[in-house]
């Protein structure tokens, strides 16, 4: 009787799934007559589980315990079910060791070394521009005296990018002899 209503709802798409439910449906109801434990219907999909008496109970219990009695009950599951000493740790010990580490990850890492520098003409002595054109047709290569000329007049510019220290600090030394103000970033 249970499987004819089970099939009155039935569509092509989900008889297979719908066939095994009624299956295991009236095997359980055989097996929990036969021992006379009362089946409980499943909840809904989308739906949270009712929670277990014996789960809450256990939760309610573990926590009004006092940190001494936490971490006695975490030495007694460890050595109960053979787990290394890491695994498990107290929720007050968990926030207290979490500030050192990361301090200490950060003064273990390795500080970042910079190894590409930029020269940037910032401003220049207008007395001095003739001169610094000359110089910074020079230096940078493939540029003509028309080219250097926007180029100086454009400041604040990036004069070259990616260098090494050594070749940017030359860069700099030479530009402000003319009356150049050069930051290297």
């Amino acid at each position: 009787m249970q499987s004819s209503r089970c099939f009155l709802s039935l569509t092509y798409s989900n008889w297979r799934s719908l066939t095994q439910r009624c299956r295991m449906n009236s095997t359980a109801a055989t097996g929990a007559a036969v021992t006379g434990e009362k089946l409980k219907m499943p909840p809904p999909e989308g739906t949270d589980a009712p929670e277990n008496p014996k789960l809450v109970k256990i939760v309610n219990e573990i926590a009004s315990l006092n940190l001494l009695e936490v971490s006695e009950l975490s030495g007694l599951l460890k050595r109960k079910l053979n787990l290394p000493d890491a695994s498990f740790m107290p929720m007050a010990g968990v926030g207290m060791a979490a500030a050192p580490k990361e301090e200490d990850e950060e003064e273990a890492a390795p500080k970042t070394v910079q190894t590409a520098f930029k020269v940037k003409l910032m401003k220049f002595d207008e007395k001095q521009k003739v001169a610094l054109i000359k110089e910074v047709k020079n230096l940078l290569e493939g540029m003509n005296l028309v080219q250097a000329k926007k180029f100086v007049e454009s400041a604040p510019a990036i004069v070259k990018e990616d260098i090494p220290k050594d070749e940017a600090e030359k860069l700099k030394e030479a530009l402000t002899k003319v009356g150049a103000e050069i930051v290297i970033e």
